[in-house]
């Protein structure tokens, strides 16, 4: 499952030194034919494609970094996150959303900034100007973006059961978030900071924004059920919403349909590393807070000394000058 992030992954060392062509996509594991055609048709733009899927993850990581499941990834393993994503978890949801999310970024921001041959600014939706403002930089080509995700990340969910219908949904939820959040970003020209001219331009929100957005679609993601169909080409498995008084999920919702294991205790057919040794927060009552994150265990509490800047002052003109000083904290951390 979601072997893509994997090979993603492995394609930075390759494009580490993209002017030293030619690049061998055939020699990157886990592409699928259409991917691999792709690679070959758009070898520019996969060093984009690399980094969108670690921006995608690192993401995760930072929305994680209090839960039970902190998206954790392991070294030297093709399936970076262990068997975690075999099922079709809300955790499954929300990797497919952030990393189909982080190419669609990646490569929109790269032909922005004129790495690419390919792509560039966007020109087509400008529309007229407002009142103020006029066109001006560079607009990001988001629909590129999102094309180029679209093309690369489902081209490995073309089987007609219930998880790649899964995964193909939280894909382009990830990938809406995107086109759902372009703003106008503005810069004003003028003497002494006078904006007697203003600029503006289409631009995509900060990434971290849209881990924030589709962590919250996480929490609210739609529990879904199995259904079989007999078509002509065979068998065809689709989703139903489980629970018929809620609000069917649109294309911007999360959608599974398996439940997480508790993540407490380690355990390597589901991928749990538990959460033994983690710091915790004995103030808190949420998940992040002792009681929860450490299962009932209980916590153990420890001092730990940091040097860290203090009584700075500032001096015209123009430099800081510290003190250093040496602090103490308990650190709390999980039986």
């Amino acid at each position: 499952i979601y072997d893509y992030i994997c090979m993603s992954l492995a394609l930075g060392q390759q494009y580490s030194s993209l002017g030293s062509q030619p690049i061998l996509c055939g020699s990157i594991p886990g592409l699928v034919p259409k991917q691999l055609r792709f690679c070959r048709n758009y070898i520019e733009i996969m060093p984009s494609v690399a980094e969108g899927v670690k921006l995608g993850i690192q993401e995760c990581q930072h929305q994680f970094r209090g839960r039970r499941w902190n998206c954790t990834t392991i070294k030297d393993n093709l399936a970076i996150f262990g068997p975690v994503l075999d099922k079709a978890t809300r955790e499954s949801a929300f990797v497919h959303a952030v990393a189909s999310a982080g190419v669609a970024f990646a490569v929109t921001r790269s032909c922005a900034e004129g790495t690419s041959t390919m792509c560039g600014c966007d020109s087509h939706h400008k529309g007229p100007p407002g009142e103020g403002w006029k066109w001006g930089g560079c607009s990001e080509d988001a629909e590129f973006g999102v094309l180029v995700s679209r093309e690369f990340a489902d081209a490995r969910e073309n089987r007609p059961d219930a998880r790649s219908a899964m995964n193909r949904h939280n894909n382009e939820a990830g990938r809406t978030t995107i086109l759902d959040h372009m703003h106008l970003r503005c810069k004003c020209h003028g003497l002494s900071g006078s904006c007697e001219v203003k600029t503006c331009w289409w631009a995509q929100p900060d990434f971290r924004m849209l881990g924030d957005y589709l962590k919250d679609k996480y929490d609210s993601a739609s529990e879904m059920v199995v259904e079989k169909h007999r078509e002509s080409r065979g068998w065809v498995e689709t989703l139903r919403a489980k629970y018929a008084f809620f609000k069917h999920p649109t294309e911007r919702d999360l959608v599974y349909y398996e439940g997480s294991p508790n993540f407490c205790e380690p355990n390597p057919e589901t991928g749990s590393f538990g959460t033994r040794d983690r710091s915790c927060n004995v103030s808190s009552h949420g998940i992040e807070g002792c009681d929860l994150l450490c299962c009932g265990r209980g916590h153990n509490t420890r001092t730990e000394k940091r040097k860290e800047k203090c009584h700075c002052i500032f001096h015209w003109c123009c430099y800081v000058s510290c003190q250093e000083c040496v602090r103490v904290y308990d650190v709390h951390t999980c039986k």
